[in-house]
């Protein structure tokens, strides 16, 4: 996958914030600017959807953004496109290389199938979106929760088709950077899972910035 470096100065960033592990996130992100994700201290996952402003039923579509493309992962150059089959954002930059659009967010169902009974009640990404949207007077609902974005998370398919969660490709200071296209609302659960690699069992904070 191809790698594309920034010219961008965080110096000028009009946003700058450190999200916590396992904390959410919600921003709207207007039409022309740039967002980054910077992996502060590597393999951390961040779960991510995307909303038109305007319209919340216009959102991210994996199975859209994968047909568009023809590929299952994510890199400088891909057009993340909605279910309306229009583009949200464009990825102008990425240092890590490829992103996931296949794994899904933990919840505290699949903690129980992947894991064990004990696990369930672990905080989970899903949790994060419905208390980000939950707290937030965004017009969102739990129906609105769609198949996600794992930035910096790795989900080989094998062979024959299955799912594997592995060790993450990224490290410290890796990032991704899109423009938005529209006015968008992204949401953002900063990966809280212990159980698996993806955050090499130690979520970490990410940093999010935004220029105009």
């Amino acid at each position: 996958m191809p790698i594309v470096e920034s010219t961008l100065d965080p110096s000028n960033a009009i946003y700058d914030y450190t999200l916590p592990a396992g904390e959410p996130w919600l921003h709207t992100i207007k039409q022309g600017q740039t967002f980054r994700i910077l992996d502060l201290e590597g393999n951390q996952a961040v779960d991510t959807l995307f909303y038109s402003a305007a319209d919340h039923e216009e959102r991210y579509s994996a199975s859209d953004t994968i047909r568009h493309q023809g590929n299952l992962y994510l890199s400088a150059g891909t057009e993340l496109m909605s279910g309306e089959g229009n583009v949200l954002l464009t990825i102008v930059a990425d240092t890590c290389g490829r992103h996931d659009t296949l794994g899904g967010a933990c919840a505290a169902e699949s903690n129980t199938v992947r894991y064990a009974l004990d696990k369930k009640h672990m905080h989970s990404c899903r949790d994060s979106f419905l208390l980000a949207i939950g707290h937030a007077d965004c017009g969102l609902a739990k129906r609105d929760i769609a198949s996600n974005i794992n930035f910096f998370m790795n989900v080989p398919v094998t062979a024959d088709g299955q799912l594997t969660f592995a060790d993450g490709i990224s490290a410290p200071g890796k990032y991704v950077e899109m423009r938005a296209e529209m006015d968008v609302i992204a949401l953002i659960s900063n990966c809280p899972q212990l159980n698996n690699p993806c955050n090499a069992y130690n979520p970490t904070p990410v940093r999010l910035l935004i220029w105009d």
